[in-house]
C-alpha cells in the first residue's frame, strides 16, 4: 500500500514538474510564438499598381516604410500591420486603398521586413510614435492622419490614439487583449502572470475620442468576432462598424468593404 502511494506521489510530482517546465519554455519563447516576421499567412504577393517612395523612419532602429502621396489635400492613412509577414504581404490591400482619396504610410516594425531588432509591445508602440512623428515633420498634422490597425496592429493604433486626436481610426479584426486571446489557445497557462506583451486594448479604448470604424468577420477563426464587438460597444462615439457574416480573420477586400472604408473617410471633417 505504501509503495502504491509512493508511486502515485512520484507521478503527481513528476506531472507538476513537467507542467512548470512547459510553463518555463513558454515564458522564454513566448515572443517567438507571438511574432512571425518571416511567415506569410496572407494572400499571395501581388505587384503594386501605383508608385511609392521607399523610406527609412528613425526609431530605435531604421524602419523600412512605404509612402504613397497622391494629393496634398487628402488625408494620410498610417497603416500598422499584424504579427506576421512583410509589407509585400499587404500589397493587395494597398492596391485597393490607393484608389481612394488617400495618401498612406505603411511602416514595418522592428524585426520585420529586414529591420534590425526584435519586436516587443513597447518597441512597437515606440515605432508607431516614430511613424507619426515622421508624418508630422513632413507637414501632416494629427488631424489629417487616419490610423489603420490590422489584427495586432489594432492594439498599436489604439495605444497611439489614446494620447492624440486623429482624423479617424480603422480597426481590422481587433482583439480586446492578448491576455484574453492567449487563453483561447493556452487555457491552462496563467497568462496574466507569464505574458510579457499584454496589449490591453480594452483598457485603452475609452481614452480614444477620434471617430472609429471597426471591421470584423463573424467567421474569424483567430480572433473571436465577439472581441471586435466588445471593443465597438466600449468605444466612444462617433463609431461605425462593418460586421460581415462570411469573412474570417483575413478579411475579403471586396467592393463592399472598400466602400465602407471610403464612406467612413468621406464622413471625416
Amino acid at each position: 500500500m505504501k509503495i502504491n502511494k509512493m508511486i502515485i506521489g512520484y507521478i503527481f510530482l513528476s506531472l507538476i514538474l513537467i507542467y512548470f517546465i512547459i510553463l518555463g519554455a513558454i515564458y522564454f519563447t513566448q515572443r517567438s510564438l507571438m511574432y512571425h516576421p518571416s511567415e506569410n499567412n496572407y494572400l499571395d504577393e501581388n505587384k503594386l499598381n501605383h508608385k511609392i517612395e521607399k523610406i527609412k523612419i528613425p526609431s530605435d532602429y531604421e524602419l523600412t516604410s512605404w509612402y504613397f502621396k497622391k494629393n496634398e489635400g487628402f488625408k494620410t492613412l498610417l497603416f500598422f500591420h499584424g504579427n506576421a509577414g512583410s509589407l509585400e504581404n499587404r500589397i493587395y490591400k494597398l492596391n485597393d486603398l490607393s484608389k481612394l482619396n488617400l495618401n498612406y504610410l505603411i511602416v514595418a516594425y522592428r524585426g520585420f521586413s529586414g529591420n534590425k531588432g526584435h519586436p516587443t509591445e513597447e518597441g512597437l508602440y515606440k515605432d508607431a510614435r516614430a511613424a507619426k512623428y515622421w508624418l508630422n515633420l513632413n507637414n501632416i498634422s494629427d488631424q489629417n492622419i487616419i490610423l489603420y490597425g490590422e489584427s495586432l496592429g489594432t492594439a498599436v493604433a489604439i495605444d497611439l490614439a489614446k494620447d492624440h486626436k486623429f482624423a479617424g481610426i480603422i480597426l481590422e479584426s481587433p482583439f480586446t487583449s492578448m491576455i484574453k486571446l492567449s487563453r483561447k489557445y493556452y487555457p491552462w497557462v496563467p497568462t496574466r502572470l507569464l505574458l510579457k506583451d499584454k496589449y490591453e486594448t480594452d483598457k485603452k479604448i475609452k481614452k480614444v475620442f477620434s471617430p472609429l470604424l471597426v471591421l470584423h468577420g463573424r467567421k474569424d477563426n483567430i480572433v473571436p468576432f465577439e472581441m471586435g464587438q466588445e471593443l465597438f460597444k466600449k468605444a466612444n462615439n462617433p463609431k461605425y462598424n462593418y460586421f460581415i457574416d462570411n469573412d474570417d480573420h483575413m478579411m475579403d477586400f471586396n467592393e463592399e468593404l472598400i466602400n465602407s472604408i471610403n464612406s467612413f473617410i468621406l464622413s471625416l471633417k
